[in-house]
Parts: C-alpha cells; sequence; structure tokens
C-alpha cells in the first residue's frame, strides 16, 4: 500500500488511548427504552445518485454530483488483485501498485510529490485479492492535473520504469512486510489461508507476497502486468464531488479517450471450499493473551447469503452487547475482548471470531465454551431485537460512511466497488435493503448453512515464533542485505512488439484558480449552567457528532497511581445508577449512536455519533453516562483486567513500547507529559486505582464548570439548545475543588543517546527518536509546523525519501511535532530493516543536521509546502468529524474561529527563510535522545558505531 501524507499517517499523537473494552452487567432498574427510528426509514436515506457512461476504449465513467465543498474524488478501480498471481509471482500486483506511484512517461518522479502539489487530501493506493485502487480527493480547480496524472500512468508508464525504481520498490514492500509481521499475532493471515484453503487456491496466498517471489520480480514481469492489467477495459473510474456528468464527459474523453483498450480481461475464478474435518493448530508468539480463532471460509460479496450471515456474526459477537461480550467478557469474565466479523471479498469471503483470553484463565475450557456458545446459538438463532440492533448500526455506519466523498469509505468507493464486483454501482442499495429486511429465520439459516461446516480452529499462545510459522510467511529464504544479485545483469526488457515505443508527449494541464478556504460559520451559545456550546453546521448526511470535552485528559492523571484517566474513561459506559453496561450498549445499538470516551493528553473527550432523528434519545444517553457513572466494584475489577492486560500487550508492540518508554526521557518524571503516550497508565498504577479514587477523578475533573459541548452536523442551534438545556442544564458542580495541572520543567540534564530494548525475533527495528522544542501549542508555531512538513512530514520530505526511496531501508519515516497544548516535542520515527538500523540513525541525524544548518528549505520545497497547504484545506474540513476536530483544536490552543481560513495569507507570506529560522530556533538535533526496539544481539554492535552513548532499556512498569 502506498502511503499517504506523512503528516497524517504517524501513529504519534501524544496519549490518543481508547480503551476498546466491553461493558459489564449489573443489577438496575429498568430503563424506558427509546422509540428509534426504523430501519428501513434510516435506509431509505440512503442514496448515492449517479450517472455513467463508457468511452470507446472499454474505460466505465461514474459521476456523482455533491456540490458541498469545491473538491473531487478520483477513484480508480483496476480489476485485478493478488489472486490474479500466477505461481512464483506472489505479491506482484502490490508491488506493481507501488510502482504505480514514481513516475509516468509525461510525469516522472514521485506522483504523490505532485499529488501534494495540487492539495490532494485522503489519497492512497491500496491492493487487495481482487483489485487494486488508485484514490485522491482534489480541488475542483485541480481536476484536470488530477486525471492527467491518472490517465498517464494508465496510458504511458511503461517508459519511466526503470531497475532502480524497482530494486527500491522491491525493498520498500520488503519492509512494508517485516512491519506487519513485526505485530503481535503478525503471522496469524499466512496460517489461516494456508489452512483454510486448498494448494493452488487463487485466494491461498497473502497479497503482501513472499521474499523470494519478491526478490524474483523482473522488469519483464513489470510489462507483462501493466499490458495485461492495466487496460482501461479493465479499469472504472469514479467522479464524486462538485462535478457534472457533462463536465465530466468531456474531461475524460480528453485525458483517457486516446488510450487503446488492452487484452479481454480473463477473470480468474475461485471456488467456496470447505474443510473435511475441523482443524486444529497452536502457533505461538511474542504476544501478552493467549488468541482464540475460529475461522471458515464463506461466499462472496455476490452471494445472497453474505449480509444474513454478516448480521449473524454482528449479533454473536460484533456488537457492544454481543452474544460472546455478555458470557465471556461480562459474565463469566475468562475473556478480555471478542469479536465476530466477515472480511468480504469478490468471490468468497472469511469469516472470524477471535477471543483473547484474560491471562490466567484456561484456554483450552475458554475455546471449548466458546464452541458451545456458538452451538447454542446455532440451534436457537438470535433474537428479533438481536437483529433490529444489528442492522441498525450496519445502516448507521453505512450512512456516516458516506458523508465523503472519496476516501477508504466514501460515496467514490462505494460505488466503485459495487461496479467492480457487482456490475452494479448501486449494490448498496440491494445490500441495505437486505439488512432492513432480514428476520431471526433468515439469519438463523444463513449461521446454519456457513457456520455449520468444519471449523479452523487456531490458537497463538505466547512464546517464541517457531520455524515453520515463519516458513509459512514466506520468510525462509529472504536476503535483507540484497534485492537482487548485484553482480547479475539487469534484464532485457521485451515485449511481443518489440522494444518499448517511444514515449508520447503530452502537455502537463495548469491548475485552475482554487478559492481559499470558506470554513462554515461557528457559533456560539451558553446553557444556563455556564456550559458554553460551539456549534458548526453541516447537513450532507442526516447526523449530528457531538464532543464534551473536558480540561483534563492524560495530563491530569494521579501521578501516583497512573492509569487513573484511562480507566476513569473506559469505564464512563459501564454503567449508570439507573442503566447496567448491557442497557448501556444496547440503547446505542436501538439508536444507530456510538459514545465513546477517550483520553488525548490534554482533554478528556466523550463523544456521541446520532442519527439526527434519534439526537434528543441519543443525547440523554450520552448525559446519563457522563453525569452518572456508577463505577460498580465489580465493574471496576473486570475493566482494570482489561487495562493491564493491553498495557502487556503494549510491552509487545515494537510503537508501544518505545512510546511508552520515551516520554519520561523527554520530559522528566514530574512533569504532566512525561508518562506513557499510549495513555494506559503504569502496571502498578492500575493495580492501585481504587473505585474513590475513580470517583474522585470524576468529580474533579469531568464537571460542568470544566466543560464544553463542540458539536458538528445536520442541526441547528434553534433545535439543538433546548435538547442541552434539558439534558445538561440542570448539571451543578460538585463542591469539592476543581481538577488543576502544573507544567514546569525540571533543570536535569538530558544528554543525546540511545536507549535499546530488545524484542528478540524481531524482523526489523522500530526507531523513535526525540527532543523537545521550545514552543508550545499555545504559541500557534505554525511557520515550524509548515518547515517540519520539509523536513520529515510529508510523503517528498528528507527523512522519508532519504531512508524509503532513495535507500529502501523503510517503509515510513518521517518527524512530527504532536498537537499538545504546552511543550511540543519533535519526533524521529522510522521501522527498518534489521541489517540496517545504526545506519538508519547516522542518515537521520544527518538529515535533520543539514537541514537546520548548510542544507536549508530551498526554493522549490518551499513553493510546494506552501502550495499543498494552502490547496489541501478545502478538502480538510469535508465533513462534521473534521469541523469537530478543527473547532476543538482551535478552543485548545486559543485560536480564533476563523483561524483556518486566515491561513493562506500566512502561508502565502512565508519565505524558505522564515522555514529555517524557525526549525533552526525550535530544534537542537544534539538533543536527540533515540528509543530502539528490535533484536539487541544483531543490532547492538551497530548502535555501537553510531557515535552515541548505548544503554539497554527495560519496560518494568
Amino acid at each position: 500500500m502506498a502511503l499517504s501524507p506523512m503528516s497524517r499517517r504517524l501513529s504519534l499523537m501524544l496519549g490518543l488511548s481508547v480503551l476498546a473494552l466491553s461493558p459489564m452487567a449489573q443489577a438496575a432498574k429498568p430503563v424506558a427504552a427509546a422509540a428509534p427510528a426504523p430501519v428501513a426509514s434510516l435506509v431509505s436515506q440512503v442514496d448515492i445518485p449517479y450517472e455513467e457512461f463508457t468511452l470507446k476504449n472499454g474505460l466505465r465513467v461514474i459521476v456523482h454530483t455533491d456540490r458541498k465543498a469545491p473538491v473531487v474524488a478520483v477513484s480508480i478501480w483496476y480489476h485485478v488483485g493478488s489472486r490474479y498471481e500466477p505461481v512464483g509471482k506472489t505479491g506482484f500486483a502490490h508491488l506493481f501498485e507501488h510502482l504505480m506511484f514514481y513516475g509516468s512517461e509525461n510525469a516522472d518522479g514521485p506522483f504523490f510529490g505532485r499529488l501534494e502539489d495540487i492539495g490532494a487530501t485522503d489519497w492512497n493506493g491500496t491492493t487487495w485479492f481482487d483489485r487494486t485502487n488508485y484514490f485522491e480527493t482534489v480541488p475542483t480547480g485541480a481536476l484536470d492535473r488530477a486525471l492527467f496524472l491518472e490517465s498517464d500512468r494508465m496510458g504511458h508508464l511503461l517508459g519511466a520504469v526503470t531497475q532502480a525504481k524497482l530494486d527500491t520498490q522491491r525493498g520498500v514492500v520488503q519492509n512494508e512486510k517485516r512491519m506487519g509481521e513485526n505485530e503481535p499475532y503478525g503471522l496469524v493471515e499466512y496460517a489461516q489461508l494456508d489452512a483454510m484453503l486448498p494448494a493452488g487456491h487463487p485466494y491461498r496466498h497473502s497479497t503482501i507476497g513472499s521474499m523470494a517471489d519478491l526478490n524474483a520480480a523482473s522488469l519483464a514481469d513489470v510489462q507483462s502486468w501493466f499490458k495485461t492489467h492495466y487496460g482501461p477495459n479493465n479499469a472504472v473510474l469514479v467522479l464524486a464531488g462538485d462535478i457534472d456528468a457533462a463536465t465530466a464527459k468531456t474531461k475524460v474523453e480528453k485525458w483517457f479517450g486516446n488510450i487503446a483498450a488492452g487484452p479481454a480481461p480473463k477473470d480468474v475464478d475461485a471456488t467456496v471450499p470447505s474443510l473435511d474435518k475441523d482443524v486444529e493448530k497452536v502457533m505461538h508468539d511474542n504476544v501478552a493473551a493467549t488468541r482464540l480463532y475460529r475461522n471458515w471460509i464463506v461466499p462472496g460479496v455476490n452471494s445472497a447469503d453474505l449480509q444474513q450471515l454478516d448480521l449473524a456474526m454482528t449479533v454473536f459477537g460484533g456488537l457492544k452487547s454481543s452474544r460472546l461480550d455478555n458470557v465471556l467478557v461480562r459474565d463469566e469474565k475468562v475473556a478480555v475482548s471478542v469479536k465476530a466479523s466477515i472480511q468480504p471479498f469478490e468471490k468468497l469471503s472469511i469469516a472470524e471470531i477471535t477471543v483473547d483470553v484474560k491471562p490466567g484463565a484456561d484456554p483450552v475450557a475458554v475455546g471449548k465454551r466458546l464452541d458451545a456458545l456458538l452451538a447454542d446459538y446455532l440451534a436457537k438463532g438470535p433474537s428479533a431485537d438481536e437483529v433490529l440492533r444489528a442492522a441498525t448500526t450496519q445502516a448507521a455506519g453505512t450512512i456516516s460512511g458516506l458523508e465523503k466523498v472519496g476516501g477508504f469509505s466514501g460515496k467514490a468507493v462505494t460505488l466503485a466497488e459495487g461496479a467492480v464486483y457487482s456490475n452494479d454501482p448501486a449494490k448498496y442499495k440491494k445490500d441495505l435493503a437486505v439488512y432492513a429486511g432480514a428476520t431471526p429465520e433468515t439469519v438463523s439459516a444463513a449461521a446454519r448453512k456457513w457456520l455449520g461446516r468444519p471449523v479452523l480452529r487456531l490458537t497463538v499462545a505466547p512464546g517464541e515464533r517457531s520455524a515453520a510459522d515463519n516458513a509459512l510467511a514466506g520468510n525462509a529464504t529472504h536476503r535483507p542485505a540484497f534485492f537482487r544479485n548485484p553482480d547479475a545483469a539487469a534484464p532485457v526488457i521485451t515485449t511481443q512488439a518489440g522494444a518499448l515505443a517511444a514515449p508520447t508527449k503530452i502537455a502537463e494541464p495548469p491548475i485552475e484558480p482554487v478559492k481559499d478556504l470558506d470554513f462554515p460559520d461557528v457559533e456560539h451559545a451558553t446553557l444556563k449552567n455556564g456550559i458554553p456550546v460551539v456549534l458548526a453546521h453541516r447537513a450532507t448526511v442526516p447526523t449530528v457528532r457531538i464532543s464534551v470535552a473536558f480540561d483534563a485528559g492524560n495530563a491530569a492523571d494521579d501521578r501516583a497511581k497512573l492509569g487513573t484517566a484511562g480507566l476513569t474513561a473506559a469505564l464512563l459506559d459501564e454503567g449508570t445508577t439507573t442503566r447496567s453496561s448491557v442497557q448501556i450498549a444496547e440503547e446505542q445499538e436501538r439508536l444507530g449512536a456510538s459514545i465513546s470516551a477517550a483520553n488525548s493528553m490534554d482533554r478528556t473527550n466523550v463523544g456521541l455519533f446520532a442519527l439526527k432523528p434519534n439526537l434528543d434519545a441519543s443525547l440523554g444517553l450520552l448525559a446519563d453516562v457522563i453525569r452518572n457513572p456508577a463505577f460498580a466494584p465489580a465493574e471496576v475489577e473486570r475493566l482494570r483486567g482489561q487495562v493491564l492486560t493491553r498495557i502487556a500487550s503494549e510491552k509487545t508492540e515494537p510503537m508501544a513500547i518505545a512510546q511508552r518508554m520515551l516520554p519520561p526521557l523527554l520530559y522528566g518524571q514530574a512533569h504532566p507529559y512525561g508518562i506513557p503516550f499510549t495513555g494506559s497508565g503504569t502496571e502498578s498504577g492500575v493495580k492501585a486505582v481504587t473505585r474513590a479514587d475513580l470517583t474522585a477523578f470524576h468529580d474533579a475533573w469531568l464537571r460542568p464548570d470544566n466543560a464544553t459541548i463542540f458539536v458538528a452536523g445536520d442541526t441547528t442551534l434553534a433545535e439543538l439548545m433546548p435538547l442541552l438545556e434539558k439534558r445538561f442544564g440542570d448539571w451543578k458542580a460538585p463542591k469539592t475543588a476543581k481538577g488543576t495541572k502544573t507544567f514546569r520543567m525540571d533543570k536535569m540534564m538530558r544528554p543525546s543517546r540511545i536507549i535499546l530494548i530488545d524484542k528478540p525475533q524481531s524482523p526489523q527495528s522500530l526507531i523513535l527518536g526525540g527532543l523537545l522544542t521550545n514552543k508550545a501549542g499555545t504559541d500557534n508555531p505554525v511557520t515550524l509546523q509548515t518547515a517540519n512538513e520539509v523536513l520529515g512530514g510529508s510523503t517528498t520530505s528528507r527523512l522519508t525519501m532519504d531512508l524509503r526511496e532513495t535507500k529502501g531501508w523503510a517503509y515510513g519515516a518521517g518527524t512530527a511535532l504532536p498537537g499538545v497544548k504546552e511543550t511540543i516535542p519533535l519526533l524521529v520515527y522510522a521501522p527498518v530493516q534489521t541489517d540496517k538500523t545504526g545506519e538508519s540513525i547516522i542518515a537521520a541525524r544527518q538529515d535533520i543536521k543539514d537541514y537546520l544548518t548548510t542544507k536549508g528549505t530551498t526554493e522549490a520545497e518551499r513553493n510546494q509546502t506552501i502550495n499543498s497547504q494552502i490547496l489541501s484545506l478545502p478538502g480538510s474540513f469535508e465533513t462534521s468529524s473534521d469541523l469537530l476536530s478543527a473547532m476543538m483544536r482551535n478552543s485548545l490552543v486559543g485560536r480564533p474561529d476563523d483561524y483556518y481560513e486566515t491561513l493562506p495569507k500566512v502561508y502565502r507570506a512565508m519565505t524558505a527563510a522564515d522555514f529555517d529560522k524557525a526549525a533552526r530556533e525550535a530544534i537542537n538535533p544534539d538533543r536527540l535522545i533515540w528509543v530502539v526496539v528490535g533484536d539487541a544481539k544483531l543490532v547492538r554492535p551497530q548502535l555501537d558505531a553510531v557515535g552515541l552513548p548505548v544503554e539497554m532499556g527495560t519496560l518494568a512498569d
């Protein structure tokens, strides 16, 4: 998968900890159920009008008009994926996707750099078993440029593909493979496909492929794949947004009409196999909790049974009030998390149930209990209310996703997927109708038919990975030092027609004028008890998002009992004084609502997603959760166990290990930010928290005189304020004092050094470096943040281009300035192949030093960055969620409501010298502290050669 901009892809935000913990039942008085909108009514509101046409070369074009923002989503789907790969060529569809981002005959060089030039948002490329897609959302004025770029790589790619590009991207893909396998349970997919599918089945190999096959990929393979599969007659192009069909037809004909059709597409069929008998398999991995899997191969997206089966799985293990949650997590307390879902593909799908066993419980006994629960469920089926709740949840999720025109879940994707897999762009309507019309009988019939067959029972237990499991991943023959034999001659590239034709010359179109961002008007009001209300209206879909934000967060955590803040947030929806956790979960599901509580570093946010017809009842549930949490002792103990398991799990995950280790090294133990960035606290702290501590934290921090209510979506102040007054207006602050946070730095010296944490059997090393800048979030250091785009914050940044694109040592690398209110750290991130760990730190240090001294910002870098920042603004606030986050960010650091509208003028005034001045004043590279998580026996000798002191580190707490 190609990467979207670094500033949007680094998972380095401080303390963004959402505890995905399950509710627990408790004795409580019955609560009258709200009267939610019927599922059929919700489904009837889901509509994506479209027009379509087909060019003479076979390119199918689908157009949807949505004028809410001056942007157009461009989504092109090629009907080819990893199931089309022949024997010995696994991983090639995905490798080819990477090559599509590295230049075509009339637009050579990194494609993502050109996307950044035109302010593209929500851009990426993905490969899966059945398709490869490329998508971006661009300002309307840049649509011609985007269509030129897409048409040039469809029609004029091969003349720009070189051996050097192939070798580099081979290395990037191999590091992407290592990165996935370096995570806990990272080898499971290989074992599942091997066990469930017969030899030779087109779905049997993973999309990422094997190291040996990736090493063997040649330029001749590139040509053959492109000519066979990338013709316009094997593609669907969707344009959704600020465009109409007539305009689209003119533009698409201009840019794509002269591309010759490719060979007639040939499908690779695939059966839906059944196991002859149950299969039992045990794997070992560096995991904190034993995970039990139950898997079946089930039919693909065009089967009449799939939606029914999806509902069956949702009821059994997908809802917050699912059968598995109620029994294994809440009542019997032998599991810390459960899940049941369908992963749909074109020709077949994979049904999966997972249970993470509570440490100390017997996995064998839990497995038998799981199987007994499934047998009982298949025999008796779901209730009508369970089916209703599952269907409502599905409808609400679909409505939410269609607020965007592009991205991973927007309207363009929905239309394209229907066209490619089902020859019907409106397939989503048929699916929703099935969900709305499902009954216990139809759901039960599908469940018995497909889940009553032999099953794969896979157990992943703590321990060392075996050679056999690594071999299933295709890793037995990988050679990370060389991607091809350096002494071998480059292959000769020919086609059936002989040598490549001379490139066709096509001029790159200019960008038409793009209006600066028009941020929606922000309105303010105050409840009678003083709680401020901030609203932005956005009526694209009939939904409302609300966040009740408290000035608390992980920075307010009890230093003596770290984890108090996280445990408090996790327990809010685990029962109130009048509702049990099961009742809370069921009520959300009936309403199509979702309530979540989470801590960022500076704020505790309790959020609500609601369907507009059900807003009043949803607000009633939100208010109860915030105002009246019960903190029942039994729930506290269950959630404590889940958080402790989460902490143990974090100590097996490379990034989480580094995020736990680095903050105290940067800020010191006394600073509110000198805590694990994961937000989960420490083992000793979580063990020590009492119910009284939780109640005290709630009273000190989650109170009306410490709250602001932010709202974005399909509502007005006139509609909203009476509902908020009804639910929150009579809320009075407790008599106890409001909490305070003290930010001060100690006088300790923190010299630059390397802390190595040993993670045996790691297929790569995770590098996380950090230092404290001299800026706070309240300083609004926009010039520093913009300069960081050049250093490491974008996909064309210095660090990314060096470690990923030039050297091929990393799948992703870069820098980030997390959005905290007080002192901002600079974080440097790079997961790299093990044998290049030391050299990667040396290279990163040199890149940073050069940028801050002799090789400052070039005029070209300044212009590209400024263009990208300005042009991307209209596409950055497309959804109510985007607006909500922007308003909350402005409030956090004290910016005016129209801040984002003023940015274009601020950006245009910046010079390259301003970039350099801001970066050099704020960043002292000699203070960088590096945390490395990897296999010490392989990494330590490399680190000793870096020139910095090296210490061994451990995560004791």
